[in-house]
């Protein structure tokens, strides 16, 4: 069956890419990314575009961009998201994968979305251990290194650090393993199923916060590049 991805450029995402490449029922032919239409980088990860251009291409993936305001409200979101998985619905894709793993009300949400379209969501990674996850992606030969912290919970060390045991090890205890909750974001740059790790180059930190009042947070993001 013809899957899409919910490609976000991070680790999860490479993870449930890994397992549905074990998975004969399932065929990935499209990978979908949400990018903001100001910058040209991937949201929530701050990403370059031409970042993701590389993964696609290393993967021998394309992918399907959703280009999204600074700050889009919901029905600008839902309204992009709904057209562009109405046109992969003409390419006879019928199932929608997500990197999601253990949050229930998100999980609800996709899949109600989904739902009025006639489509299926599939989420292969979804109740493992994140900690354990860690160790698979380093056994694997998934190499993902942090590009975004929420300064909450994490400082601007932690920018450039590749995920893996030591990693973890140096993880506060209020941090999930994989940042399930938001605390940080990756960029994968090598995998078993690239055809070759991708150079970045590192460039500045940069600091910016988002949202109002108590809601109000800061995050540090990681500049990278080919």
């Amino acid at each position: 069956m013809k899957v899409v991805l919910n490609w976000s450029s991070g680790k999860d995402a490479a993870l449930a890419y890994y397992h549905l490449l074990q998975n004969s029922n399932y065929r990935v032919v499209k990978l979908l990314t949400t990018v903001n239409l100001e910058h040209g980088r991937v949201v929530m990860h701050g990403v370059r575009e031409q970042l993701l251009d590389a993964q696609s291409k290393q993967m021998n993936v394309p992918v399907k961009k959703i280009y999204l305001p600074a700050s889009p409200d919901d029905v600008t979101y839902k309204t992009a998201m709904q057209l562009a998985l109405e046109e992969l619905q003409k390419e006879d894709i019928a199932i929608s994968a997500f990197g999601d793993i253990f949050l229930e009300d998100l999980r609800a949400y996709r899949e109600q979305q989904l739902a009025t379209l006639g489509m299926t969501a599939l989420f292969p990674l979804w109740k493992k251990d994140t900690r354990g996850m860690v160790g698979e992606l380093e056994d694997i030969g998934i190499e993902a290194m942090v590009v975004c912290v929420n300064a909450k919970y994490l400082d601007e060390s932690f920018l450039g650090r590749k995920v893996d045991r030591q990693f973890l090890a140096d993880l506060p205890a209020n941090v999930d393993p994989c940042g399930e909750n938001g605390e940080f974001h990756t960029f994968v740059y090598n995998a078993p199923f690239f055809d070759t790790p991708i150079a970045v180059s590192k460039g500045e930190s940069v600091y910016r916060e988002y949202g109002e009042g108590e809601l109000r947070s800061g995050f540090y993001f990681l500049d990278i590049d080919v």
